[in-house]
């Protein structure tokens, strides 16, 4: 399969990458406005520079390409997909699947309107950790699930386009912890109040700590707080996560899964007392490919082989809805209903 990528700088890396160590997908052409990140990605991954075009529409008129790989910020994800789309080449977009909920709506549309793929990159879906925990939850050892908590402290310094961001913590980072949410619940959000907020230290200028109560369709309770200018106690990326369930929880906790289960309730002269097994570590799922590696492998198989993909974009505005759901919870200090 041979794909065009646009944008090489940036998340373009990881990208860049993910290609060349493929077994099926090459590089077509490339799609790149900085000149200079051209010609530094070029020597770094020995691009051919004749290839190297300023636009899609020059890309696409140039070689033959059976798919596209968007890595352009959000406010370029309508753009780039519909353009590609309009041409008759399906479309592997980085997250989030648009900058606005308008846009990611106009994507859905016509992905509906053409038939053809556009998947998204929520690559947190596809790690070990992930993979894991919603096969604990699936398995059916704890139980009816209730309630979820989910933390996130770090403190990245970009710069560029995130660091611009109105809500940079919600749209561009905690969107990957609500898709696991929904991965993990299998639901979509349906209640949400939220705050977000600056502390005065922070480098982001809008705001990059945020905290959220949010009801899902299935009736569970999850609690998430998180920042983006952490100066301390760093959790994992993937954040700590707390299940309580019917016969007993599930912890994450800096990339670590531990289970404990109820044994028993007995009834005693001074009242309940439970009994519980001791905390298990539960080793992580092996996968053969994860993150991006995955992804478009994915990809792949659903251009070339008709394979189903999870993370459509029909499916990905649920994520887009809870996303945008969080922020017009924080800007109007409104229960949202979704």
């Amino acid at each position: 399969m041979n794909v065009i990528q646009v944008g090489v700088g940036g998340m373009g890396n990881t990208w860049l990458g993910a290609v060349q160590r493929s077994p099926h997908v090459n590089f077509a052409g490339f799609v790149e406005v900085n000149d200079e990140i051209a010609r530094r990605q070029a020597e770094a991954y020995d691009l051919d520079r004749s290839h190297i075009y300023r636009s899609l529409p020059h890309a696409l008129e140039a070689v033959a390409a059976d798919a596209v790989i968007n890595v352009t910020p959000p406010e370029f994800h309508r753009e780039i997909c519909v353009a590609a789309m309009e041409a008759g080449i399906p479309v592997l977009t980085e997250k989030p699947l648009a900058g606005t909920l308008e846009d990611a709506r106009a994507i859905v549309a016509v992905a509906e309107a053409t038939g053809l793929l556009c998947s998204v990159a929520q690559n947190y879906r596809y790690r070990p950790l992930a993979q894991t925990v919603k096969a604990i939850l699936d398995g059916g050892e704890l139980g009816a699930m209730g309630a979820v908590r989910a933390e996130f402290f770090r403190g990245p310094h970009f710069g560029g386009f995130r660091e611009e961001m109105p809500h940079p913590l919600i749209i561009d980072m905690s969107i990957h912890h609500f898709d696991m949410m929904r991965l993990f619940l299998g639901s979509n959000a349906a209640a949400i109040s939220a705050r977000s907020w600056n502390p005065p230290w922070s480098w982001f200028n809008g705001d990059a700590s945020a905290a959220a109560q949010i009801g899902f369709a299935n009736g569970v309770q999850v609690s998430y707080v998180g920042s983006w200018c952490s100066q301390g106690f760093e959790t994992s990326w993937n954040a700590n996560w707390r299940f309580e369930c019917e016969q007993g929880a599930l912890l994450v906790e800096d990339d670590r899964i531990y289970v404990q289960r109820l044994l028993s309730v007995d009834e005693g002269a001074r009242g309940m007392a439970s009994a519980h097994e001791e905390k298990r570590e539960i080793p992580l799922i092996g996968m053969e490919r994860e993150s991006q590696d995955y992804l478009l492998q994915e990809f792949y198989e659903a251009i070339m082989k008709g394979e189903s993909v999870a993370t459509t974009a029909q499916d990905n505005i649920h994520t887009m809805e809870f996303v945008f759901g969080v922020v017009d919870a924080c800007d109007s200090g409104k229960t949202v209903i979704l």
